[in-house]
């Protein structure tokens, strides 16, 4: 158990940690997969702040969100009482993009183009909108933690329509080390050129690269990533995190229910909890 004696609250009651540090990202959202110019999906919720209290004896639960299949919201990740959503979905043909963490990008297949999605307050941005012109189409980008989706344009290479970029990520440095999450899947194009998945784990968009077709890519595994857009290829989001840290001058965690896949590391002077798979409980 963890050191009480500088905690005891006032009458005595259960001692208290209050230096819990947390990053809590949710599964991105799978790209739109009906059309080439679905668009991308969005970005898990993206939530970390320092100072969180605990209640030593007390459990507390931890659910890891997975990516959503394509054109399917991610899942929700969870620690205590604090909620990523899940990514928007990237939208299909003639549809706007899902709303979430991060917003989905909207599709293009309807003159002039489809609205993507809302992000969550405080947990990203809103996707990029779809465009056509009745001779091409065109998916937004996917939000990301840290930008919004970007718009899908005319040009590209070939001179048709561009996908939209998926939207930037945010760097964390819980870990140790300087790892970004949380970004958004680009948008897919019907014969021009796709957005690029967002920094942070956002899936590439379908399109036409200089000599070659590219498929849509999924979003990266324990990024929260949105998946591309497209319809040749895997396009799901890729699946959140929870990273919990402390002091390592306490004890560690006393208990972790099976259901939870987790892997234990020290650096810089605190310990690090990553849980990367399932939901459970933790006991301090």
């Amino acid at each position: 158990m963890f050191a009480a004696k500088n905690f005891l609250l006032a009458g005595g009651s259960l001692p208290i940690l209050t230096a819990v540090e947390y990053l809590v990202v949710a599964g991105g959202g799978g790209g739109g997969n009906d059309s080439n110019a679905g668009g991308g999906g969005g970005a898990g919720g993206y939530l970390t702040a320092t100072g969180l209290s605990i209640t030593i004896g007390t459990s507390y639960t931890v659910t890891v969100g997975g990516g959503g299949p394509a054109h399917t919201i991610g899942n929700n990740s969870v620690f205590s009482s604090i909620t990523a959503n899940g990514g928007g979905l990237g939208a299909n043909t003639a549809a706007i993009g899902g709303n979430g963490g991060s917003g989905g990008g909207g599709s293009g297949a309807t003159s002039p183009g489809n609205a993507g999605g809302t992000a969550t307050s405080g947990q990203g941005f809103a996707g990029g909108n779809g465009l056509t012109d009745g001779s091409y189409t065109a998916g937004g980008g996917g939000g990301g933690a840290s930008a919004v989706g970007s718009n899908a344009t005319t040009g590209g290479s070939p001179s048709l329509g561009k996908g939209g970029a998926g939207g930037a990520g945010t760097i964390s440095s819980i870990s140790g080390s300087n790892v970004t999450y949380a970004g958004g899947g680009g948008g897919g194009s019907n014969g021009g050129s796709s957005g690029d998945g967002g920094a942070g784990g956002g899936g590439n968009g379908q399109g036409v690269v200089p000599g070659t077709v590219r498929s849509c890519a999924s979003g990266t595994a324990n990024t929260g990533g949105g998946g591309g857009g497209g319809s040749v290829g895997s396009n799901a989001g890729g699946s959140g995190i929870v990273i919990i840290r402390y002091s390592d001058i306490y004890a560690d965690i006393a208990s972790i229910s099976g259901g939870l896949t987790y892997s234990k590391t020290t650096s810089g002077g605190y310990k690090v909890y990553s849980f990367t798979v399932g939901t459970g409980t933790v006991t301090f």
